[in-house]
């Protein structure tokens, strides 16, 4: 069953939203002001990057225990994007409504990454 998960992370529900998070995170930061290109628009975009590069890092590793330290960097890049919305929102470059669908999006990735790791670890 490990070979099969270390083969086939690209197939995992979690990987393709967490995917699908990059892409809604580099269309919002566009709009982002110029300044902010090397500051909040790169940490944001890393974040969100590193939920899906950890996922399939992770993915490589012989052991499930390995795997599910891998989960728990993308668990916190999530926490991290989560962190970034907010200054987004408090410096007026994000709606509330963007927020809350960049939120929901993340959330939603954070839990299903918090299942999958405890699945790892039974």
């Amino acid at each position: 069953a490990r070979q099969e998960i270390m083969h086939n992370f690209r197939k995992l529900k979690v990987y393709e939203k967490a995917l699908e998070f990059t892409k809604a995170v580099r269309f919002v930061t566009r709009k982002f002001p110029k300044d902010e290109l090397f500051s909040l628009t790169s940490q944001f975009r890393r974040a969100a990057d590193s939920i899906v590069l950890n996922i399939s890092e992770g993915a490589g590793n012989r052991s499930d225990k390995e795997f599910a330290k891998f989960l728990d960097y993308s668990i916190r890049s999530g926490h991290e994007c989560i962190g970034c919305i907010d200054v987004a929102l408090a410096n007026g470059y994000i709606t509330e409504k963007t927020h809350r669908e960049l939120f929901s999006h993340v959330d939603e990735i954070i839990a299903m990454l918090i299942g999958f790791q405890r699945s790892l670890l039974k």
